[in-house]
C-alpha cells in the first residue's frame, strides 16, 4: 500500500531506537550499524554463522549485542527479534548473474527469508522495518532517471526475488501490523569494497598491476554509483521518517548521476596517477543508461547523497586499497 506523495508521517529523530540489523556483517550492513550508532540509536547485529569453508567476516565491533541467525531458521530469527523496536533488513543474496543459474536459492533466501522475518516480527510485536531492495526491479525503461512511479519489470531472478519480498512487506503493512520503508538501492561503491568483480575495484586492479580492464563494446554504458556511507545514511533517515502504521513507502536511493565505464577508468587514472589499460570486447545486450531519481527521498526523508560523486568514490576506494 504505497502512500500518496506528502502522506508520510512518523518521526523518530532524537528517539533512541533499538534496531536489529540483519546482514550486519556485510558490506552495507556494517556501515548501517555504524550510522545507527552515530545517529544515537542502539544497533543489534544479526549475523549468519558461516561454514568453515567460507571466509570469516567478523560482525561490526560497534555492536555489543550480536545475535547469530540465518533467515532460513525460523526459531533463530524469532530469538533475534526479541526485545528490539525496529528492523533494518539487509540480509540476502545479491548477485544477479548467479540468480540466473540458481533462481530458487534466491527466492528461498530473499523472499522466503523475508517472510520468516516478518512472521517473527509479528509474533514479537515489532512493527517497524526498513528493508533493502534494488533499483534493478525497474528493468531498463526508456525514461531516465527512474522514478518510483515507473512500472516494475524485473530482468532477472534476483530482482524478482526482491520484488516478491517487497510485495510481502507491503501486504503485511496493509494488514495494519507494520510500518515500512523499502529502499531501492543503485550500485553500491566506495570504502573497503569486498567484491573484486565490481567495476571500480576492477579498474583499480587494472591500474595497479596493468591487467587490462575488459569492457563490453564502447564502454559508454552509464550507471548510477552510490557511496556505501550514503546508502547507510538512507537507512537511518528512513527509520526516522517511517509512514504511519498500516502503510509502506518506497524510495529510490542513488546518486542521481550517471557515470560510464570510460568515466570510471578516467577517474581511476586521475586519482591513482596510473594508466588503466582497456580491452574492448563485443557489445552485449544491456541497458545504455540506468540512473535513479532520489528526489522523493530528499523531499520526504531529508536524505541526499554527500559523498557519491565519482572522484570521491574512487579516491575512497583507492585509499582503502592502499591501506
Amino acid at each position: 500500500m504505497w502512500l500518496p506523495d506528502g502522506a508520510y508521517g512518523l518521526r523518530w529523530r532524537g528517539v533512541v531506537v533499538r534496531v536489529l540489523v540483519t546482514g550486519a556483517e556485510g558490506y552495507v550492513g556494517r556501515m548501517v550499524v555504524a550510522a545507527l550508532r552515530t545517529g544515537g540509536h542502539q544497533p543489534v547485529a544479526m549475523a549468519r554463522r558461516r561454514p568453515a569453508t567460507e571466509a570469516v567476516r567478523e560482525p561490526p565491533p560497534e555492536c555489543a549485542d550480536i545475535r547469530i541467525a540465518d533467515l532460513r531458521d525460523a526459531a533463530a530469527v524469532r530469538a533475534a527479534v526479541t526485545g528490539v523496536d525496529a528492523v533494518c533488513h539487509l540480509a540476502g543474496l545479491g548477485r544477479a548473474r548467479d540468480s540466473m543459474t540458481d533462481p530458487l536459492r534466491y527466492f528461498r533466501v530473499n523472499t522466503a527469508g523475508t517472510l520468516t522475518l516478518l512472521e517473527a516480527m509479528a509474533d514479537a510485536g515489532v512493527h517497524r522495518i526498513v528493508t533493502a531492495s534494488t533499483a534493478s526491479i525497474y528493468g531498463s525503461p526508456e525514461v531516465q532517471p527512474m522514478g518510483e512511479q515507473l512500472p516494475d519489470a524485473p530482468p532477472h531472478p534476483y530482482a524478482s526475488s526482491r520484488l516478491a519480498a517487497e510485495l510481502a512487506v507491503d501486504a503485511q503493512a496493509g494488514s495494519g501490523r507494520l510500518t515500512a520503508a523499502v529502499l531501492r538501492l543503485s550500485n553500491i561503491a566506495g570504502g573497503a569494497d569486498p567484491d573484486p568483480t565490481r567495476l571500480i575495484p576492477r579498474a583499480l586492479t587494472a591500474a595497479l598491476d596493468g591487467t587490462p580492464l575488459a569492457v563490453n563494446g564502447d564502454g559508454a554504458s552509464v550507471r548510477d554509483y552510490l557511496h556505501v556511507r550514503d546508502a547507510a545514511a538512507a537507512f537511518v533517515a528512513a527509520l526516522e521518517h517511517l509512514p504511519p502504521l498500516g502503510h509502506s513507502r518506497r524510495y529510490n536511493i542513488g546518486s542521481g548521476k550517471g557515470s560510464s565505464i570510460l568515466d570510471v577508468a578516467a577517474a581511476v587514472e586521475l586519482v591513482t596517477g596510473r594508466r588503466v589499460p582497456l580491452v574492448h570486447g563485443p557489445a552485449v545486450p544491456e541497458p545504455r543508461t540506468l540512473i535513479v531519481d532520489p528526489s522523493r527521498a530528499a523531499h520526504e526523508l531529508g536524505w541526499t547523497p554527500s559523498t557519491s560523486d565519482l572522484d570521491s568514490l574512487v579516491r575512497d576506494c583507492w585509499s582503502h586499497r592502499r591501506a
